[in-house]
């Protein structure tokens, strides 16, 4: 195993002295073997809200001297801003198929690379809030490889900043269509989603598998995008979840592990509000993310994201599942 350059890890004293007293890791349902609602751990709209936002606070102080950064994050604040019409005239009907194929539109011209629906569930919705839309559409948006490649330098996380303004633009266009169409639509933007987390119906509605460093895996772009979503009532019909093996390889892969600096992702899985799922431990990863903006390092590491392999691994797990029958 080659050497880790950023190991060890010293956080900055500045940063610790604003965190809570309270573990993120219990916030999230660590240990926890009952199931639940998933509660607010960072990235609030309101950072008084939740125990870490001082961190989200601090998070902002770490400015890097970078125009592309700052041009980035205006960009994001406008397209996150920016308005959409109100719901027009009478719903407009079609079959469940045909109101999903129509989305297929988004990735034609280029808004997103992949997109799908799921029915929405309560378990997706943060602790306090209400989502009463039956329907939530996820778009999602890949990454330049050669900047996310960077991380943790700057220019990867100017990247992130550029995808989540990618990635907030057709939550609006698909919310915009919906209303012109009748059909009331919420647009739900990240990296502050308010109300429901985005990786849970991600894996619902086909994107891929949970990785081992706590991000969906897609065979297409691996970890390597950003999602957004759409709250609805329009009757389309879910896109299924789909396997490819990605959860075993995690089982024996250790890259992401090996990668990353504050040693925050675990060999094994863990119980999380009832669930053995991957896991990531919040309070060792996130004072690495708030110092590097971002980190992104085990995003760019995975196997899974480098142009053109994750197609490959795919197809070759396939091969092995057809010929042990598993």
């Amino acid at each position: 195993m080659a050497r880790n350059p950023h190991r060890p890890f010293h956080p900055d004293p500045a940063q610790m002295a604003v965190a809570p007293a309270v573990s993120g890791n219990s916030i999230n349902g660590l240990g926890e073997m009952d199931r639940r609602q998933p509660r607010m751990v960072y990235w609030a709209p309101d950072p008084d809200d939740i125990p870490h936002g001082e961190l989200q606070r601090w998070f902002y102080t770490v400015e890097p001297p970078d125009p592309a950064m700052a041009t980035a994050r205006i960009e994001r604040r406008k397209l996150t801003a920016m308005e959409i019409p109100e719901v027009t005239g009478d719903p407009a009907e079609r079959t469940p198929a045909a109101w999903t194929e129509e989305l297929q539109r988004f990735v034609e011209q280029g808004l997103c690379e992949r997109i799908g629906v799921a029915e929405m569930t309560p378990d997706w919705v943060y602790e306090g809030h209400e989502v009463r839309q039956s329907r939530i559409v996820i778009a999602g948006v890949q990454h330049d490889y050669e900047a996310i490649a960077t991380a943790p330098e700057w220019t990867a996380g100017t990247e992130v900043v550029r995808q989540y303004g990618r990635a907030s633009l057709v939550a609006k266009k698909i919310a915009a269509w919906l209303r012109l169409d009748g059909w009331p639509a919420e647009p739900v933007t990240g990296p502050m989603t308010g109300a429901v987390t985005m990786i849970p119906p991600a894996i619902a509605c086909g994107f891929g598998e949970l990785g081992k460093h706590g991000s969906v895996i897609n065979p297409e772009f691996g970890s390597s995008f950003r999602l957004s979503a759409v709250l609805t009532d329009a009757p389309f019909e879910p896109t299924p979840a789909r396997t490819f093996g990605i959860d075993d390889f995690c089982q024996s892969c250790r890259v992401c592990e090996n990668a990353c600096p504050p040693e925050a992702i675990a060999a094994d899985k863990q119980t999380v509000r009832g669930q053995e799922k991957w896991y990531v431990d919040f309070d060792k990863c996130l004072p690495f993310f708030n110092q590097t903006y971002g980190c992104a390092i085990c995003i760019a590491a995975c196997p899974w994201s480098r142009p053109g392999v994750g197609l490959n691994l795919a197809a070759k797990l396939a091969r092995r599942a057809e010929r042990t029958g598993s």
